[in-house]
């Protein structure tokens, strides 16, 4: 992050909204927009918010099958056929 270029005030981000745009579509960098002197809001090009989104996902994705593998190696898991069988009988499922 370049704070000389990615933190601006709302009101520049309001009367220069189209070249903000296209810096934020040049760069993929976010850009904090200030009120106040204060964080207010951060923007973000669509590519570089859906990159974000696709890592979040793969992230999340790898922590649950470590998660798993806990799990499994720490005895905290059931044979699936045993699972199934336990709600087939409570909610009268037929084989």
């Amino acid at each position: 992050m370049d704070i000389t270029k990615d933190i601006q005030p709302m009101t520049t981000f309001r009367n220069h909204s189209a070249e903000i745009m296209q810096h934020l579509k040049d760069t993929k960098r976010p850009l904090v927009l200030t009120v106040n002197g204060k964080a207010a809001a951060v923007v973000q090009d669509a590519q570089a918010y859906q990159h974000l989104q696709d890592l979040a996902a793969q992230a999340s994705a790898a922590e649950g099958i470590r998660q798993g593998l806990e799990d499994m190696a720490n005895g905290r898991s059931r044979p699936a056929r045993e699972v199934l069988d336990e709600i087939r009988a409570e909610y009268d499922i037929p084989r």
